[in-house]
């Protein structure tokens, strides 16, 4: 797990160091040469941008028992997230989720979580994310869905767009010694982009 980590933090490195060299090569194209290609087909390098927002666990389903977070087994995390977008509608985003558990052991986890997001335009985007947690046994994936509004500023801003995403992590608990266990949860993010 710890190499899957060290690759998927490479990548990322990669991109984004990659998407400040596409646009001073885009900035310092000639002129000319624009002229001659339809504005439609001049391909626009990668962009990097990221979201910060809060997501809270709403319902989960695990071991045959349904619990309502927010009642019995209050969490929030805190998202942090960073995108590497090109040209076309698909997006890579590596989110690290620190999450707070109120109850029980009151634990504090870090959930691993790289995907690719797919914009279907007018603000509607759908995803997939791999997920890792970190020091614990337990990987996953989360489906997601994301809708989006604009932030319109006078003078620009630091934030473009807020968020609102539907999330069904999945999980499964494989710890050494105990029951495996496989849960669903539905869980709400909210936040805003930049």
């Amino acid at each position: 797990m710890r190499r899957a980590l060290i690759i998927l933090a490479v990548l990322a490195t990669t991109l984004a160091g990659r998407a400040p060299l596409a646009q001073a090569q885009e900035s310092s194209a000639p002129q000319a040469q624009e002229s001659r290609v339809p504005q439609a087909q001049v391909q626009k390098g990668p962009t990097l941008g990221g979201h910060i927002g809060f997501v809270l666990p709403l319902v989960t389903h695990s071991g045959g028992q349904t619990i309502n977070n927010l009642a019995d087994q209050f969490a929030v995390g805190f998202p942090v997230g960073i995108t590497v977008k090109g040209s076309g509608r698909m997006a890579f985003d590596l989110e690290f989720v620190p999450q707070y558990n109120a109850t029980g052991q009151r634990l504090t986890t870090l959930t691993v979580h790289p995907g690719l997001i797919y914009s279907l335009g007018h603000g509607y985007a759908v995803g997939l994310r791999a997920a890792f947690v970190v020091d614990n046994p337990t990987v996953g994936f989360t489906p997601l869905v994301n809708k989006s509004w604009p932030i319109k500023h006078k003078n620009g801003g630091l934030f473009k767009a807020y968020f609102v995403e539907a999330d069904l992590p999945v999980r499964f608990s494989r710890p050494v010694g105990a029951p495996a266990t496989n849960a669903v949860t539905f869980a709400m993010h909210t936040g805003v982009s930049f």
